[in-house]
């Protein structure tokens, strides 16, 4: 069975020897390597790797083409379980949904630095660009926690 997550698009992907600080580098192919290093030859390099896919080595550089992973591998435990999104949903007749009792359950169960957060969204969504809130036509009322 052949991997499905492979595709025919390849890289060039060269291992420095000698270069701790940037061991490898990635080229979309042989061409621009060849034309980034010039004292390496593309037809040798192309001649070399075409062989039996073995990668071409000497004392200071490994070059090897490697195809591109465009999809997730398949594992045992991938294929038994796909992601899937539960809905929420609660049905009711119309005439039943009392959305307003529901709503003041949920935001009396959330904390109250959640709820002030709330608020001051919906009052700045209100408000026009660099406007403040009017703050005398607040009134201001004790919360019973």
């Amino acid at each position: 069975m052949p991997d499905v997550y492979l595709t025919n698009k390849r890289v060039v992907v060269v291992y420095w020897k000698d270069r701790p600080e940037q061991p490898f580098e990635v080229f979309s192919n042989l061409k621009n390597f060849c034309l980034s290093y010039p004292q390496y030859n593309y037809n040798t390099l192309n001649n070399y790797l075409s062989k039996g896919k073995v990668p071409f080595e000497n004392k200071e550089v490994r070059v090897e083409r490697k195809n591109i992973i465009t999809q997730p591998k398949k594992t045992l435990s991938s294929v038994d379980t796909k992601r899937r999104i539960a809905p929420v949903v609660r049905k009711v007749a119309m005439h039943e949904a009392n959305e307003a009792a529901h709503d003041v359950e949920y935001w009396f169960k959330q904390p109250f630095s959640k709820r002030i957060e709330a608020v001051t969204f919906i009052v700045t969504q209100s408000l026009r660009k660099n406007a403040r809130i009017d703050k005398t036509a607040v009134r201001r009322k004790a919360l019973k926690l």
